[in-house]
Formats: structure tokens, C-alpha cells, sequence
């Protein structure tokens, strides 16, 4: 049986980076703790991954295009992650029907739906 996750001990000072790095990328503590895990066990099955040039896409500092293909593969996995990360959080018709806002939308079959609020 495979666990989803177990209990680690951590050294306060990656503990307290991971809280640090996690508010700037919009990830939990544990995510943020996972993503490194990620990235160290890339960087490890090959030498030639430049993780700098990796933060640097990743912070929007430098082009994708100038990676190599190892390293846009790894740069394509985060962004993945983030986006779903980031979709788990929306909830739009929440937020439309707390502003009485009516929204529209497509239903399965392409047909327009309009949504009102009906508070």
C-alpha cells in the first residue's frame, strides 16, 4: 500500500525557507517542501540541469526558449503545477452569487446560460 504522505522531520532553517517560499509562489507549506523535493531529485538524475537558469524562468527573469529540453521539461512541470494549484482555488460562481452578480457561461452542448443570483 502506498502512503500519499509521511510524517519528515525537518531542520528549522528549511522549514522557515519553505514557509518564506511558499507565500511568494502561492503554495502551501508542504507543496512548496514537495516542489524542491522535485527539483532536487531532477537536478540529481542529471548533471546537466542548470537549476538557476531554471528560477530565473520560473521568476520571469529570462526566456524558456534558452533552456534545454531536460530543463523546459522541469520549467513546464512547475508552471502544470502551479495552474492547478491556482484553479483549486477559484470559485467564481461563490464570488459572483456573494456580489449578486449574474455571469454567463457555455453549458456541455456550447448553449449560452445565463446564471443570476438569487440572493
Amino acid at each position: 500500500m502506498t502512503r500519499s504522505s509521511q510524517p519528515t522531520r525537518l531542520p528549522a532553517d528549511v522549514y522557515e525557507s519553505a514557509v518564506a517560499a511558499a507565500q511568494a509562489a502561492s503554495r502551501t507549506v508542504p507543496q512548496q517542501i514537495a516542489h524542491w523535493a522535485r527539483l532536487g531529485r531532477e537536478m540529481e538524475s542529471s548533471p546537466t540541469v542548470n537549476h538557476r537558469q531554471i528560477s530565473r524562468v520560473l521568476a520571469g527573469k529570462t526566456s524558456y526558449d534558452l533552456l534545454a529540453e531536460r530543463e523546459q521539461a522541469i520549467v513546464r512541470q512547475e508552471w502544470a503545477e502551479r495552474t492547478r494549484t491556482l484553479r483549486e482555488g477559484l470559485n467564481y460562481e461563490a464570488e459572483f452569487a456573494s456580489a449578486g452578480e449574474e455571469y454567463s457561461e457555455l453549458d456541455d452542448e456550447g448553449n449560452l446560460v445565463v446564471r443570476r443570483s438569487t440572493s
